[in-house]
């Protein structure tokens, strides 16, 4: 009877030891690098259209008729 008890004490305690887990995380140092952004090219093709359709923007809304009186 005592060997069986002690049996079944022993796999109990292997039981509990491997359910037990420890888990380790090492973080590694994060590198933030600058982050360049140009907008330059959008705002000069932008004032190039602005300038290639100034005159279709200074254009009067209606013709005038030309027989009006």
């Amino acid at each position: 009877m005592k060997h069986c008890l002690a049996a079944t004490a022993c796999i109990l305690l292997l039981f509990a030891l491997g359910c037990s887990t420890s888990h380790r995380v090492e973080v590694a140092p994060v590198e933030v690098k600058p982050i360049h952004i140009t907008i330059d090219v959008n705002v000069r093709v932008d004032r190039a259209l602005d300038d290639f359709f100034s005159d279709v923007d200074e254009a009067p809304a209606a013709p005038e008729a030309t027989n009006a009186q």
